[in-house]
């Protein structure tokens, strides 16, 4: 639910900003050539203009500043003309949102910065990005992420933004309760029906007051993923309608009610007030899906970090169902040194740069040939489960009011969690309220 609770309040300020959006005005390994060709090239156009560049780096999260800077410090020191300043403004009640817009308004946005999937849409049609199609077609980066972080980023063919990091999934599980159970350890090949067979195994087995797994209304990292796999969807391809409706997407949500109704997971109501991750850290439940956002609290944690791993997530009618997103490095239209602050993003996708980041082990680095370092940043753990099928992970449903259409979808759906309604009725409320964000 963290990954919920951050999405959301970033996508309300966005929405809030609307009006002030529209005043602003409308797989492959890179070689060492490669790589030196890519930097060399930003390096030498920077050095050849001999003009001092001072660009600003907006970013919101102190616990990948280290990173950032680094990076910074080997952008520098390959283009000793260019000075950068990382500005931090806290993600937390949309301050960082609120701030971006306001500085855009003024024409002082960050030259460079981050921006995630959620708030693509408004900020493009704002005219807040730079379109970067030519720049990253004229460089190595072009085929060296996966298609659908590249895509996240397209809009009417034109490409905003380069492709920083992701999150997909994993299942986790705690070692000690297994063993207490005398229950076999999870394995990358489960399916659903493996998982609930686990938790039957499980139920009788567990210390009182401890569940075998957690059912949480949580969009991306339950019921998305077994949704699509499922052949139901949340938005159409045209943009126009939601499938809540649709039985396949219903069942996609009704596999993970059944779990609470057996008694397998705590009720929506607790996970609402206690959190999926916060039962798992107790040691309150023995299985549970995380995002790859949560491995450096768990890997920080004293009470389960030496008891715990994870494995792939289970597949779903036979389908690998997991659902991917992520965050990007965007350039603002009206920066004063444009091509610089282009520069600056492409070589930000560079092979030196994200192995950099990835090293850190906070994130994920989208570049195909970087992603090894988040698992080699936490070698205990089998966090391959998060990159073997990314080019089979499902991207997160987006639209211009995706903050209220994913309120929405909780408001209705934990009704269904708790037993209020029916699914069916619930999804029928759902879509009534839906339908009409789309327009």
């Amino acid at each position: 639910m963290k990954k919920f609770g951050r999405i959301l309040a970033g996508g309300l300020a966005a929405l809030t900003g609307a009006a002030l959006l529209a005043g602003c005005g409308s797989s492959q390994a890179t070689t060492s050539t490669d790589k030196a060709s890519a930097s060399g090239s930003a390096t030498t156009a920077a050095a050849s203009s001999g003009k001092q560049v001072s660009l600003s780096f907006g970013i919101w999260d102190e616990n990948q500043r280290d990173a950032m800077q680094q990076m910074v410090d080997a952008y520098e020191k390959e283009n000793p003309n260019v000075s950068i300043t990382i500005q931090l403004t806290p993600y937390k009640g949309g301050e960082y949102w609120t701030k971006l817009e306001a500085s855009a308004s003024g024409g002082t946005a960050p030259d460079v910065f981050w921006i995630n999937v959620l708030h693509m849409d408004s900020y493009q049609q704002g005219g807040i990005l730079a379109d970067l199609t030519d720049d990253i077609k004229s460089s190595d980066i072009s085929t060296s992420f996966p298609e659908t972080l590249v895509n996240n980023f397209v809009r009417g063919g034109k490409n905003y933004a380069v492709p920083k990091d992701f999150d997909t999934n994993a299942l986790w599980y705690n070692k000690d309760l297994f063993d207490q159970a005398g229950v076999a350890y999870p394995t990358d090949d489960m399916s659903y029906d493996d998982l609930v067979n686990l938790c039957k195994e499980l139920k009788d087995k567990l210390p009182d007051g401890v569940y075998p797994f957690a059912c949480p209304v949580d969009f991306q990292t339950w019921y998305y993923q077994t949704i699509y796999a499922n052949g139901g969807y949340i938005i159409s391809q045209d943009g126009k309608s939601t499938g809540y409706d649709d039985p396949k997407t219903q069942e996609g949500i009704q596999c993970w009610i059944d779990l609470i109704n057996d008694g397998y997971s705590p009720s929506a109501q607790t996970l609402s007030e206690t959190g999926a991750d916060a039962m798992f850290e107790g040691q309150q439940i023995a299985m549970n899906f995380a995002g790859s956002y949560m491995v450096p609290e768990y890997a920080e944690n004293d009470t389960i970090k030496d008891k715990i791993n994870c494995v792939e997530i289970p597949t779903f009618n036979g389908k690998n169902d997991n659902t991917i997103n992520g965050l990007g490095f965007a350039v603002y239209s009206k920066s004063k040194n444009l091509a610089e602050a282009k520069k600056f993003a492409i070589w930000l996708g560079s092979q030196e740069a994200q192995d950099i980041q990835g090293k850190t082990g906070v994130v994920i680095s989208a570049r195909n040939d970087a992603q090894k370092d988040f698992a080699a940043a936490n070698s205990q753990y089998n966090l391959a489960a998060y990159t073997n099928h990314v080019d089979d992970a499902y991207p997160l449903p987006v639209c211009v009011n995706a903050a209220e259409l994913y309120d929405a979808e909780s408001k209705w759906i934990t009704k269904a969690y708790t037993g209020e309604m029916s699914l069916a009725d619930a999804c029928k409320s759902l879509k009534e309220e839906a339908d009409p964000l789309l327009k």
